[in-house]
């Protein structure tokens, strides 16, 4: 296997290589004015490492495999183009009205408690580039009101001449029938043909979202086609680098939807939130492959804390209204909740409480902390961690970042010191155990609200930080023992390199499984094979127009079910793709009935009011070979090496400073056992083995901590 898979985060640009037996990781910056060059940095390294030029490395590879954050950056800084809308005449405030919710979406807890203080995100599409057309189509497809195609062509004349860029097209109720839409497009390449607008791109809602719904889904075309230009020639100027540097396959981009495909299968919106999603996919390989069973994945990079689960056996949680930035889209996601909790997260004095208030704002990457010396003023985690003792000046991502010191504790005397009445020392402290407090308190309440307990998962710690805090958060949570996964710091990557590639398909639908009123379960099986048979299609012709030989691909169906007319929907994972019984009926009620226990609580279903399929839903996917992994259990007796330093170093809950053993990346070794309080320095991260903590590392680079009993 040789393989490239990257994960650009908003401080690190972490870079996975494989090359037959040998497996590689890098860290860069990430240089967000051009992003190829931070990957190109970790990538060379790499060559050096093999010994290889990066021609011959990327001629060599199978894939190159790339998770993004342009997307993310496009919508925090506003940069894309200008979008206008064209929708149903009787709908041009759907949008700016977004619910009634637009003041609350998209919040920290903090700004939720304020509502009534809470500002609106800057509209992506103003109101005066959002047109009516004269259509109109019902529920069930049928045309009430044929399209008025005189209006449609000075409706986009008038989106033209007042500067749209991109033009998003959202119909009423057209996932059931989209022939106006497709009418529109027709239209538009009528009176605007590619070479006179230089191909201005018209996106159409229910090619982006197969859901009802008609503002979720005009979100989240309108938020396809702001990204749009952005990915097109961020990722194309990319592929054309790796063109120029001998890489002639086409360049695999990872989706939030947990799968991957070629960068012209990829819709920009997909991309959003793909590099933590791929640390998710990484910890459901490792959970299924070395039995650990639950699994709460936590990855804390220097900018944010993301936080996703893995249940043993269970149906993959996804988010199918998730919130991206400011605003609720329709698109399926892999669910993952993020906090402003990374190295780079600024601290800050909250007046309220009189404490530390750690994020969600974040120094990035540049300036970076304090201690960076790159011109950032305020203080960071990462600048409370080097106050602490526990990062090397010298010896910071391998040597590749030198740290000031003296640049952290002036950042900290100036904006915190003061106002808390505490010297450097202890406002470090203050700064770890609130850091690692709310980071456990976002697990928790992850976790519980889905009727799950954190001892009944194994803490998965990863990220250029995670190892560092590894021990502070399980201390925080209550649980007693931490994995720190094979190649922790870059696992995510890991997870990139791992992924299949995958298309899901999913369409809006009214089936009634029971009925009771009149006490009727589904007979007539046709619309409903006929559904999954249409999305199995989309799905293998995706993969067939990247190369994909169409025997290969792999169908699963989920359904959306719920109760009579209750609101809520659960996913339920049914056992075979076709209903062709009342036997396989009543299978599928069961299942919902076991799923919505294991959700609400046993005895809180209501199979007695119905039964009703809302959404039918297919994920089509080719098998890849992953990366392997080891056996992850500890030898009973370990050796402990010699540390190569000593330097001393500050503790929650510990008076005055620690003499504290410093070992390098040979801790690594397979067999080693350490006793805490110890830090174990390596190019990539740092691991804090904190007093009464035991560190065992096992085979693949892999680290268990486990707090030793008093």
């Amino acid at each position: 296997m040789r393989r490239v898979s990257v994960d650009i985060g908003g401080t690190f640009t972490d870079c996975f290589v494989v090359w037959d037996e040998r497996t590689l990781l890098q860290k860069s910056l990430t240089t967000h004015q051009n992003l190829a060059i931070g990957f190109n940095e970790a990538l060379e390294t790499a060559c050096k490492e093999l010994q290889l030029t990066t021609t011959e490395l990327l001629s060599g590879v199978d894939s190159v495999r790339y998770a993004t954050t342009l997307g993310t950056n496009a919508l925090i800084e506003r940069k894309g183009p200008r979008v206008g809308l064209l929708t149903t005449a009787g709908f041009r405030s759907s949008v700016p009205l977004a619910r009634a919710k637009g003041y609350g979406v998209g919040l920290d807890w903090k700004s939720m408690l304020d509502i009534p203080n809470a500002e609106r995100p800057d509209a992506i599409v103003p109101i005066p580039l959002i047109r009516e057309v004269n259509e109109r189509i019902d529920f069930e497809g049928d045309v009430l009101l044929t399209l008025n195609e005189d209006r449609v062509r000075s409706s986009l004349r008038e989106l033209i001449d007042h500067g749209a860029e991109t033009i998003v097209v959202c119909l009423a109720n057209s996932v059931v029938n989209p022939a106006h839409e497709l009418r529109i497009r027709e239209i538009f390449l009528e009176e605007y043909p590619g070479h006179l607008l230089g191909a201005i791109p018209m996106l159409l809602s229910h090619q982006v979202s197969g859901r009802k719904g008609e503002y979720t889904r005009a979100t989240s075309t309108i938020m396809d086609g702001f990204l749009h230009s952005v990915m097109y020639h961020g990722l194309g100027t990319l592929e054309l680098h790796l063109r120029d540097d001998g890489y002639d396959k086409p360049m695999l981009v990872i989706h939030n939807s947990g799968g991957m495909a070629q960068l012209n299968s990829t819709d920009a919106l997909q991309t959003v939130h793909s590099g933590p999603v791929a640390g998710i996919a990484a910890s459901e390989a490792l959970a299924n492959t070395t039995g650990l069973g639950n699994v709460v994945a936590t990855d804390m990079g220097g900018t944010s804390f993301d936080i996703g689960i893995v249940v043993e056996g269970g149906v993959k949680h996804y988010d199918f209204e998730p919130v991206i930035e400011r605003w609720m889209v329709s698109v399926p996601m892999v669910h993952l909740v993020t906090l402003g909790a990374g190295g780079g997260s600024i601290c800050s004095y909250d007046s309220v409480f009189k404490t530390v208030a750690v994020g969600p704002e974040s120094a990035g990457s540049d300036p970076g902390p304090a201690c960076y010396d790159r011109g950032g003023l305020l203080p960071t985690v990462t600048d409370s961690d080097l106050l602490l003792g526990y990062l090397d000046p010298e010896n910071y991502a391998g040597g590749k970042i030198a740290l000031n010191r003296r640049r952290s504790k002036r950042a900290v005397e100036d904006e915190l010191c003061d106002d808390l009445d505490l010297d450097v020392t202890e406002t470090a402290k203050l700064i770890k155990r609130t850091v690692d407090s709310n980071m456990a308190n976002g697990i928790a309440t992850e976790l519980r609200v889905r009727g799950f307990e954190p001892a009944d998962f194994t803490f998965l710690a990863y990220g250029g930080n995670g190892p560092l805090h590894g021990c502070g958060i399980a201390s925080a949570l209550g649980v007693s023992r931490v994995l720190c996964p094979p190649h922790a710091p870059i696992f995510s990557a890991v997870g990139a390199g791992d992924m299949n590639q995958m298309h899901i398909h999913e369409a809006n639908t009214w089936i009634v499984l029971f009925d009771p009123t009149n006490k009727y379960f589904m007979t007539d099986f046709t619309e409903f094979n006929e559904k999954v048979a249409e999305l199995e299609a989309r799905g293998r012709a995706d993969l067939e127009r990247q190369g994909i030989d169409g025997s290969l691909v792999k169908h699963r169906l989920e359904l959306d079910m719920r109760y009579g007319n209750q609101r809520v929907q659960t996913a339920v994972q049914a056992r075979g793709n076709r209903i062709t019984s009342q036997k396989d009926v009543l299978d599928l009620i069961s299942a919902f009935d076991q799923r919505y226990a294991e959700r609400f609580g046993e005895g809180s279903q209501a199979t007695a009011t119905g039964v009703r399929v809302n959404t039918v839903r297919v994920l089509s996917w080719v098998e890849t070979p992953g990366v392997p992994f080891a056996d992850l259990t500890p030898l009973e007796q370990g050796t402990t090496p010699e540390p190569v330093a000593t330097r001393e170093c500050h503790f929650v809950g510990v008076d005055g400073g620690v003499p504290t053993s410093i070992f390098d990346d040979a801790a690594l070794t397979p067999g080693t056992d350490i006793t805490g309080p110890a830090v174990i320095e390596t190019e990539a991260t740092t691991y804090l083995v904190e007093p009464g903590w035991r560190y065992q590392a096992v085979d693949g680079r892999a680290v268990w901590m486990t707090r030793i009993a008093d």
